[in-house]
Parts: C-alpha cells; structure tokens; sequence
C-alpha cells in the first residue's frame, strides 16, 4: 500500500526550500542590480532602516543600462599589444577556447582512465588508482611553483598551449566517471568480447553511449571550473592578449579608482555561458551525479 505523504509537511519543505533557494540567489541578485548603478550608488547606505530598507537600497534609484556598452570598451590594449578588436571580447573568446579545449580533453583523458581502472583487469589497478586518486588531496598551492618552473624550462609560460597541458588530466574526473562504469555489468562487456570486439570496441559501442550522464556532469564541471579560474591565468599568462574574463573583470580595480557599477555588468555577462552550458546539460547531471557514487 502506497503511503500518502501529508500534506502540511510536504507544503513546509517546500516553503523551507523555497525560503534556502532565495538566500542562495541573493548574491546574484545584487550583482544583476548593482550591474544598472553608478559607481557611487553601488555601497550606498540604505536610507531606512531595517531589512526592508536594505532590500530598497538595492533597487536602483536610476537604472544605468549604457553600463552594459561601456564595459566593453573601458579597458584598453598597452602600446604593444594595441588592436582594433576590444580587449574584454578577446578576453571572452580566450575564456571560451581554453574552457572549451580543456573540458573536451579532460572528457577524453577521464573517460579512457575510468575505463581502465573500472573494468580492465591489470596488476596493481586499485593501488594505483588510490594512489591516482589521492593527488586530490593535495592542494593547488603545493606544487603550483614546481608546475611554473616546468613549464618556464619548456618555454610555455604565457601561452595557452602550456596552461591546456596543465589541465589535460584531473584525478577527480576519472574517480567520478569510474564510479559510474562500476555499475555497467561485466557480462555485457563480456558477451562483446565474445562477439569479437576489443577493448577500444567495446568502449566505444558498449560503454560511451551508456555514459551520456557522467560524462554531461563532468563537462559541465570541467567547463565551469576553467571558465571561472582566476589563479591559473593569473600565474601563467602575462600579456594582456592572452588573459581570459576573471583577469579582465579584475582590471576593472584600479589604484585609485574601482567602476564597480561596470564590473558588475561584465560579471553578469561573464556568467551567461555558464548557463548556457549548464541548462544544455542539465538533464543528465542529477542522473550523473546519483549514479556515480557521489549520492548524499
């Protein structure tokens, strides 16, 4: 017998998850709000007291859509890398091509790796998975001097080549994808195996077409952790024609002056792809995470 859910609890998680989805957004909110303010109106104090009057303060007293042109142009190319194209665009087209390179790669390394250490029977897989694995624990910041140092004796500091190599391989990918091939049973890869197929057959007609969540999961991760790294191109890139969006947003902030109003706009157009991306994915990445051992 099936048991009916009350509906006065059902109603208040509900409300409870309402109320936390609000809270979460609240952020965002002020940003998109502050993006139609002048500079000076951004942390105006509100003019009541209370939350109300903080929530007023944040509705702008006159909207300022040109903020939304004039980001574009305010920052300007040095003397030596001056061309007819605005910095912020190269920047966004920079963003995406290494987003873009770096999510297809990390895809392809992941998914091959996964395969191996989930259903390739080998000497010593699990302790070299764990021990694979266990490089995430250890934090960017230990070994971002020695990567630096690499990449400077291979003359590919400043280049985006060298920045795509970096970030070619990632521990947590393969951990998340091969907890997702565990669950494909090994008599189906066996019964391809019998038919003829190889290992590199049987990935791809067998367990690629099954993987479509884990691998949307982990395209929206890897596309929104490249988009959104500030660290890695503030380390690696030096000339202003390779920077990407976090460090053009960041030179909105000047010595003695910061357009706050026009940093929140490239922000919000800064995030549009994130959306996109995940909305593409979206379907999949509740099914990915749930069937990857990552269930909460």
């Amino acid at each position: 017998m099936i048991e009916k859910k009350n509906p006065v609890a059902l109603t208040c998680v509900y409300i409870l998850l309402a109320v936390i989805t609000a809270i979460t957004l609240l952020p965002f909110i002020w940003m998109v709000l502050a993006s139609f303010k002048n500079d000076a109106d951004v942390f105006a104090l509100p003019k009541t007291a209370g939350i109300i009057g903080v929530f007023r303060s944040w509705v702008p007293d006159q909207w300022i859509f040109p903020n939304y042109l004039k980001f574009w142009t305010k920052i300007t190319w040095g003397t030596s890398d001056a061309i007819s194209i605005p910095p912020f665009v190269i920047f966004i087209l920079n963003s995406f091509k290494l987003s873009l390179l770096v999510t297809v790669v990390q895809v392809i390394t992941s998914s091959f790796a996964a395969y191996g250490f989930a259903k390739c029977r080998f000497h010593g897989r699990n302790t070299l998975f764990f021990m694979y694995v266990a490089t995430i624990a250890i934090p960017w910041q230990v070994y971002m001097l020695p990567q630096f140092m690499e990449l400077t004796k291979m003359g590919l500091t400043d280049t985006h080549i060298g920045y795509i190599l970096l970030q070619s391989f990632t521990a947590f990918g393969v951990f998340l994808v091969r907890q997702f091939y565990l669950g494909i049973p090994d008599e189906l890869l066996d019964a391809a195996r019998i038919d003829g197929l190889n290992e590199y057959g049987t990935y791809f007609r067998i367990v690629l077409p099954l993987s479509k969540p884990v691998l949307a999961t982990l395209v929206i991760m890897s596309f929104v952790g490249i988009w959104n790294d500030f660290m890695g191109p503030l380390i690696y890139f030096n000339s202003t024609m390779n920077k990407t969006i976090p460090l053009g947003i960041r030179m909105f902030l000047g010595q003695y002056a910061t357009d706050y109003g026009l940093m929140m706009a490239a922000s919000v157009i800064s995030l549009l792809p994130v959306f996109v991306v995940f909305l593409a994915f979206q379907r999949f990445f509740v099914q990915g995470i749930a069937t990857s051992g990552l269930k909460g």
